[in-house]
């Protein structure tokens, strides 16, 4: 005959090995939903991602071409009229660089950008104490160009809200030749896993330490794992420029593509603020 002691001990046990088992289940289901968005910003963000640039990221010939079908038979994005400018004269730059530059800047001092488009200036604030390698780098490529009359390339509206730039290629495949550190990722303002709207961050591979020149301007605040360097943020001024980008959505109609309105960076400039 059980006792009541052993009865209370195997209720226990029972009990425990069921919450296990949830925890189990949970921790399951975390990881797999955790791989489905890992894939997915790294499709999203990644800077020399010519898989995803061809179609080929993922998934079986069969798969592809079903999401090649639904592409062909969804209904064609409506495009409406261009917010911004013509671009200034002048062509993309093709330099590249085999190393990092060596650092320069003043860590303890105040950096800004501007970036003058054809929809209208972006400034950012730049953090040279917590992303000395990024800003260093910016200030490097702006001097030489390299962003001049590049094309901001990508613009999502569904999921992460955020335009991508810093290709002079244009196709989410360019760089400068060389790769930088990641910095700041354990930035206070990142709560929760949130770039809060504002953001400018490193766009990368989905590889540690593999930024190059490609970055982000978070016109929303969007849930992304804390894997990509934010090193400035939009003035006011800027997100209003943004939000005018943002509203005139973007080619595809799925809600990742390139942007509707022309956005061309005509000059970037970094310097002590």
């Amino acid at each position: 005959m059980v006792s009541n002691e052993q009865r209370r001990r195997q209720l226990a046990r029972e009990k425990f090995e069921r919450q296990q088992q949830r925890r189990e289940e949970a921790r399951r289901k975390a990881r797999r939903r955790n791989a489905v968005i890992a894939a997915g910003l790294a499709a999203v963000l990644a800077a020399g991602a010519g898989a995803y640039a061809s179609g080929a990221f993922s998934g079986s010939k069969k798969d592809r071409a079903a999401d090649a079908a639904d592409q062909q038979s969804a209904p064609p994005a409506s495009k409406g009229p261009d917010p911004c400018g013509k671009p200034a004269p002048g062509t993309p730059s093709d330099k590249t660089w085999k190393s990092e530059p060596s650092m320069s800047i003043d860590t303890s001092a105040s950096y800004g950008m501007k970036l003058s488009t054809t929809c209208g200036a972006i400034d950012v604030k730049l953090d040279a104490a917590n992303a000395p390698h990024t800003v260093n780098s910016f200030e490097f490529l702006t001097k030489e160009g390299f962003f001049d009359h590049s094309k901001c390339h990508r613009l999502t509206t569904s999921g992460i809200y955020v335009l991508q730039c810093g290709d002079p290629k244009g196709t989410g495949q360019g760089g400068p030749g060389y790769t930088i550190p990641d910095e700041n990722l354990k930035d206070s303002r990142l709560k929760g896993n949130v770039y809060p709207a504002g953001t400018v961050a490193m766009a990368n591979t989905g590889q540690p330490h593999s930024g190059g020149s490609q970055f982000f301007l978070v016109y929303q605040d969007s849930q992304l794992p804390p894997t990509y360097t934010p090193f400035g943020t939009v003035g006011e001024e800027g997100m209003k420029v943004l939000k005018k980008i943002a509203d005139a959505g973007e080619q595809s109609g799925a809600g990742d593509g390139a942007p509707n309105a022309t956005v061309v960076i005509d000059k970037a400039v970094v310097a002590k603020s």
